[in-house]
């Protein structure tokens, strides 16, 4: 699942710049979290964050006037100053909204220096993902397989293979999957074939790449073009019934429904380069992350990995 060519990010050029105020940029973090697909309670919570911080500076500041001491100053007045009992659960995620609010603004090139950085973090701990194992992913990929040579009669199907190594190999989101066309897979190159993630917002251009396909996926596709023929979109079918696909091959290997979720081989294509050495910057462009995502999520790994090693060393009863 590791290649050694580099993903390439395709730059961009953001609406905003640091004069824009707290007010317009906080409609454009709004679109950022519809775009990745934030649960509906992280986005509710992370915009009455800013909000709050807009009514300690002023909703018109301009965000390029922000600084580190600014956020700090702000965040002794939410525990000391406001009034308002502040317990350590939302006064550690609204630090994670500082940093999540302002890493996005940095890295969008709206900002030339991040003055959340500085500020100290002190998070709750999420729990670390469901990721399933190597000989769990290889279990549905035999699934896969048979089910693309048409196993026991069936037709073939190359759509539930085709999904489950996209995902293996290149990580990308659910979002991400359901918007590739025919056209964004290079094939100009047969030995070195590539996949174009593209993003319709412009203000999600920042996070475009390419990656590094494997060429026997290419064999895979043209049976899946074949069988399907999609006029549009590769995959024709909505994403929850490409989260059914996934499921039912699970379910098929003997395995947990919900263990071969977008998220959870997300991970698994993640923790794969990881443990296969290689370069984590490298591993982050490839997932599209920006480098303060990437903190939490280089942090997880560094767990994941950690973890299966424990697991591994135990005696099997």
């Amino acid at each position: 699942m590791s290649d050694d060519r580099q993903p390439e990010l395709i730059p961009s050029h953001p609406p905003l710049t640091s004069a824009a105020s707290l007010q317009a940029a906080l409609g454009a973090f709004e679109q950022h979290m519809d775009d990745e697909g934030f649960a509906e309670n992280t986005k509710k919570a992370f915009l009455s964050d800013v909000r709050l911080l807009g009514k300690y500076l002023g909703i018109g500041q301009p965000v390029g006037e922000i600084g580190t001491q600014n956020l700090n100053d702000f965040l002794y007045w939410l525990r000391f100053d406001r009034g308002v009992p502040c317990s350590p659960k939302s006064y550690s995620r609204r630090v994670t909204t500082l940093k999540v609010f302002f890493g996005w603004l940095h890295e969008a090139g709206v900002l030339y220096h991040d003055p959340s950085a500085a500020v100290i973090q002190a998070s709750v701990s999420s729990p670390l993902p469901d990721v399933p194992t190597e000989a769990e992913l290889q279990k549905g990929l035999e699934v896969t397989e048979r089910l693309r040579q048409g196993d026991g009669g069936n037709r073939p199907d190359a759509r539930p293979h085709l999904l489950l190594t996209l995902l293996l190999d290149t990580g990308i989101k659910k979002g991400e999957v359901m918007s590739i066309v025919p056209n964004h897979i290079d094939q100009s190159d047969p030995d070195n074939p590539f996949l174009f993630v593209r993003y319709r917002d412009p203000s999600k251009r920042y996070k475009e790449r390419k990656i590094a396909l494997k060429p026997q996926w290419l064999e895979v596709l043209d049976e899946y073009l074949e069988q399907y023929e999609p006029a549009d979109t590769l995959f024709t079918c909505t994403a929850r019934n490409l989260e059914y696909i996934l499921s039912d091959v699970a379910e098929a290997a003997g395995l947990d429904k919900s263990l071969f979720s977008f998220e959870n081989l997300r991970w698994a294509s993640a923790m794969h380069d990881y443990k296969d050495g290689t370069e984590p910057d490298r591993i982050r462009q490839r997932l599209g992350l920006s480098k303060v995502t990437w903190r939490e999520t280089k942090s997880k790994l560094e767990k994941l990995v950690k973890r299966d090693q424990e697991r591994a060393a135990q005696p099997e009863l």
